[in-house]
């Protein structure tokens, strides 16, 4: 493989300084409107959905939405297929929180901005950190906000839509609440990072590619269900039925 052409480092540079100026943006909001916890809500909800828009735009992302988008607050399932899954859903959501494995908070940079914009973290090897996730679920659900997660429990190659897992669905099914579900494809299964590819070289490759076609279809009606297991099968059912293999 030759080595990435010097606008392919541009453009990653490109993306490391938004990043970097993102978490400029998020450490002086929070100082400057820590009087005003309600402006300092806004300013976050704002730059949650500004920054992956400035982020995607600099990777020449076109994202196509079908479909009615939640309103928050909200519980929304959604498959799994790369990263750049938060930045298409945060573009386009207005006023939300992702689910992420407790390994992104130890990512450089990435991390610490992930936590300051609210996301909820959860060791998915360690059954007893279920109760204080879903706990932080519904905080976030109760301020107002709505919470994305990937019951997939990883991210795929887009063949198909791997099984959901039930334990996280546990709120929802206490009280048969209404949870959302959408649909993530991209025109090409070369955005999509999943096995054992490293983020380096896959991002590069992003870097490399002319245009980034990407399509979220919203579940016309939410699900509800009881039974966290069957509530899972259905949410699944229903991404099945908008999602188009890669």
């Amino acid at each position: 493989m030759s080595p990435p052409r010097p606008a392919v480092w541009g453009r990653l540079l490109g993306v490391g300084l938004l990043v970097a100026w993102i978490g400029v943006l998020l450490g002086a909001g929070g100082l400057v409107f820590t009087p005003v916890p309600k402006v300092r809500r806004r300013f976050r909800i704002w730059l949650f959905q500004a920054g992956p828009r400035w982020i995607l735009g600099w990777l020449r992302t076109d994202v196509d939405v079908a479909g009615p988008l939640p309103s928050p607050p909200f519980l929304l399932v959604a498959n799994h297929l790369s990263y750049l899954d938060v930045l298409v859903l945060a573009s386009r959501l207005p006023g939300c929180v992702f689910v992420a494995k407790a390994d992104v908070r130890s990512w450089p940079l990435l991390g610490p901005i992930c936590k300051g914009l609210g996301t909820i973290f959860i060791d998915r090897e360690d059954r007893r950190d279920i109760p204080r996730a879903l706990s932080r679920i519904e905080t976030a659900m109760t301020e107002g906000d709505g919470v994305v997660l990937f019951p997939e429990g990883t991210s795929t190659q887009g063949a198909t839509v791997a099984s959901f897992r039930s334990p996280l669905l546990a709120l929802p099914a206490r009280s048969a609440s209404p949870v959302h579900a959408a649909a993530i494809r991209y025109r090409s299964s070369e955005v999509c990072w999943w096995g054992d590819a490293e983020l380096l070289p896959h991002l590069l490759h992003l870097c490399e590619m002319p245009r980034i076609e990407a399509r979220v279809h919203f579940c016309d009606s939410p699900v509800a269900s009881t039974d966290r297991k069957r509530l899972a099968e259905e949410l699944r059912a229903a991404v099945l039925g908008k999602v188009t293999p890669i």
